[in-house]
């Protein structure tokens, strides 16, 4: 009797200190234990490709979006900055759609595990768009689940959601479709037009073309209200967000450029810096 007396206690105190040492539940901590590392949504690797681990150094980030630059070769999708950089060995399928494909199958359905909010896969198109988005089409067919669809009027969210930017040709092919597996990146001239959410998520633009400021003494007040109503106009919509040619080598003017960004609800923060801007996300959610 006495050595199951003392078994009870045990017992009872093993489960009081588990208890004390798990974390609360809700916690960042414990949703990032149960699930995997809690990845960073506004994060945009530009220029992905010319990280020394394409895409696996941005999810080692936990980056939300990552972009791709393609050209089309014969029948290939081939990934680099500028034509003298080309490689048959390094297609989009080699680079990113396979990775994203057996991660994916691996994650239960996800990007990052236990968060299905979609990763964001940009293709900036670098030949005709025309006739390279329609073999894109072709190549995004063969993954069966991976992305997200738009079919007679819907969209089905999906692990991962490809948004074509670049050359400009590949709107008509896209906007003829019942049902494709690919969203199209527009401009602030799209901004309040009448294409939908359903085909134009994201709302992409060089900030140097539309703002002075570049993250050096006082923001001002007429380009702060610029960017505040450009944010309410496309949330209203349903649309995302992302600015390129901002400032991006380690400075304070980088990181003040960033903070107005943020404030300001910017959707995805574009950088090659990927190291740079987690440590900047991850301290501004602390704060």
């Amino acid at each position: 009797m006495a050595l199951i007396t003392r078994r009870r206690a045990l017992t009872a105190f093993g489960t009081t200190l588990a208890a004390v040492l798990a974390p609360p539940a809700g916690s960042a901590f414990a949703t990032e234990h149960r699930h995997g590392p809690r990845p960073l949504r506004r994060a945009h690797a530009h220029n992905d490709y010319e990280h020394p681990r394409p895409l696996f150094d941005a999810l080692g980030h936990r980056f939300g979006s990552v972009e791709a630059d393609i050209y089309l070769v014969g029948d290939q999708l081939l990934v680099a900055h500028d034509p003298v950089d080309l490689d048959p060995s390094r297609t989009l399928e080699s680079l990113y759609l396979d990775p994203l494909a057996a991660r994916v199958k691996a994650n239960h359905g996800a990007v990052y595990r236990g968060y299905r909010k979609p990763f964001q896969l940009l293709i900036d198109i670098k030949t005709e768009g025309a006739s390279t988005y329609l073999e894109l089409d072709r190549h995004l067919r063969r993954y069966k689940h991976l992305f997200t669809t738009y079919a007679h009027g819907r969209v089905h969210p999906g692990p991962v959601t490809a948004v074509i930017s670049g050359d400009r040709a590949a709107r008509t092919p896209m906007e003829a479709q019942s049902v494709r597996r690919a969203f199209y990146d527009g401009r602030l001239a799209d901004l309040g037009g009448p294409a939908p959410a359903s085909f134009i998520p994201l709302i992409s633009d060089n900030w140097t073309l539309n703002f002075t400021w570049q993250g050096a003494g006082p923001f001002p007040d007429a380009e702060r209200q610029k960017l505040r109503t450009i944010m309410r106009t496309a949330h209203e919509r349903g649309q995302r967000v992302r600015f390129w040619a901002t400032p991006d080598l380690a400075s304070p003017a980088r990181d003040a450029l960033w903070s107005e960004l943020l404030a300001a609800d910017v959707d995805h923060i574009n950088t090659d810096d990927l190291a740079g801007l987690e440590s900047f996300l991850d301290a501004h959610r602390s704060a």
